[in-house]
This record gives C-alpha cells, structure tokens and sequence, in this order.
C-alpha cells in the first residue's frame, strides 16, 4: 500500500523490521547534523508514537495515508513489512582531488566481513604510498568501520552515512587518500570523504539484495534425482549432500521462498519429504 509512515523505531531482542520511510528520515538528519547544515524546512521531525500494547517489546507506527479502516490504524512491527536491501552488481569507484589532496573511493559487493577484509588488503597492496585507506561496511549483522588514523569520526563515519542513505547492504565502501601537504580540518574532510563515495555511488545501479536461508530435507533415493532438477530449475545451491537410509540435502534458498518450498518439495515427494 501507498503509506506514508511516522514513527520511531525503538531496540529490542526482536530483529529490526523497518518501515516505509523511517530509515531515509533517520539520515538525513543525521546527514545534516554531521556536516553541521542548517536546518531544512522541508525536513520533518522525528515524532514518537506509542509503544503497541499488544506487542511490548515491539515499535509501533500509525498508518496515515490512503482512507478506510485503515488510516490512522496503529501497526506494530510484526505488522510491517521490511523494505528490500539493494546492493551493488558490480564494483564502482571514482576519484577527487581536494586542495591537493586526492580521494579515491571505491564501493565494492561483498558478501561478508572476510570478504571485506580481503578487498581493504588488496587496496592497501594496490596504493602501499597511501596515507589513509578509510573504509565503511555494511552486511548485516558483521557491519563495521574505520578512520585509518585521521581524527576520529572524520572518515569512516561519513563513509557509512552514505551507504545509509542509498540504502545499501552487503557493500564495502573505501575511501584512499593521498595526502597533498594541506590539512583540511575536521569539517573539510568530513566533506571530503562524503563527497568521495557519493560521487563513485552517483547514479550507481543497484539490484534487490534477498536474504538467503538453509533449507535441509530428507528423502527417499526414488525422488533424489527429481528433487535435484527442482532445484536446477529455480536455482537453489546444494550445499552439501550425505547418504545413508535416506538422502540428506541442504540447499540455500530465498527467505521469503522458504515455506513455498517446503510445500513443493512435500507435493512432490507425496508426503514422504522431512525437514530436519
């Protein structure tokens, strides 16, 4: 539905579900808080809403868009649907030169941290005369980043805002800088570095990032050879594969395929598949 959405979303045990707007509001504000910008008229407050009463350790956010029964209604977050993460298809980069200073930035797909790691040390081979490789992470769960020795919250900060702000997951953003014997203070190179990745991400294609679970199941040796061509057909990974009484699989499928899944591979071995 075509919602527009206030509320503010509050930590909990549960995991985070985001709605509509809330995480672009959220930037922006802090985007103009860290450059130190005037305030916007146009830029709305962060309003608080009640907490839903059903769901106590839950935020909650007031649907104020569209008519019906629905406008004005109070959702909580099991309620709401997360937005889709988008991530990079192929590496990007770009480069500046600042009073003499040049940034080079790059914004490369990664699948997680270890990958990262492996990116930011082929960089730091790449440019060894370099006086600062800052660098950014977002991957869910194994997020991070790092100044490099400039002063803190000057670099790696900034870095993250923008991958925020594109709404990017699973994207490692680097920033090399050269320096060029003119300091630019704590103000210049927090624009220095934003303006960096901005420019490499500047009209970047993104394409939808789609979590992806283990799905294990158990069936007879008869349906192996037609669960397997199931899966080439709507291109599960087999993970890895043990025989015994039964045949084991696990395969890596789309969240949000995962109980259609389960349903087609009951369908298709007449009840006798069992999930483990």
């Amino acid at each position: 539905m075509d919602a527009r959405l206030t509320g503010h979303c509050r930590r909990s045990a549960r995991p985070r579900i985001v709605p509509a707007h809330v995480p672009r509001l959220h930037r922006l504000h802090r985007l103009h808080r860290l450059l130190r910008l005037p305030h916007l008229p146009h830029l709305p407050r962060l309003p608080r809403l009640p907490r839903a009463p059903h769901a106590p350790d839950a935020w909650a956010i007031r649907y104020h868009g569209g008519h019906g029964p629905a406008r004005g209604r109070l959702f909580s977050s099991t309620e709401v649907f997360a937005l889709p993460t988008y991530t990079l298809p192929a590496p990007l980069s770009a480069e500046l030169e600042i009073r003499k200073s040049r940034f080079i930035a790059h914004a490369i797909p990664v699948a997680d941290r270890d990958a990262a790691m492996a990116e930011l040390q082929r960089l730091r081979e790449q440019h060894p005369a370099a006086t600062h490789v800052c660098w950014a992470l977002l991957a869910g769960g194994q997020s991070g980043m790092s100044d490099d020795g400039e002063p803190s919250g000057t670099a790696g900060r900034p870095i993250l805002e923008v991958l925020r702000h594109h709404d990017l997951d699973g994207v490692l953003a680097a920033v090399v800088r050269y320096y060029g014997g003119v300091k630019l203070g704590a103000g210049g190179l927090v624009r220095a570095y934003t303006d960096a990745i901005a420019s490499a991400l500047l009209d970047a294609p993104r394409v939808e990032r789609i979590a992806q679970v283990s799905l294990s199941v158990e069936v007879t040796y008869a349906d192996e050879a037609k669960v397997r061509r199931w899966m080439d057909a709507e291109g599960y990974a087999l993970v890895e594969s043990a025989y015994g009484m039964l045949v084991k699989m696990t395969m890596r499928v789309p969240a949000n395929a995962l109980d259609e899944a389960k349903r087609t591979l009951i369908d298709m071995t007449q009840g006798k598949a069992g999930f483990f």
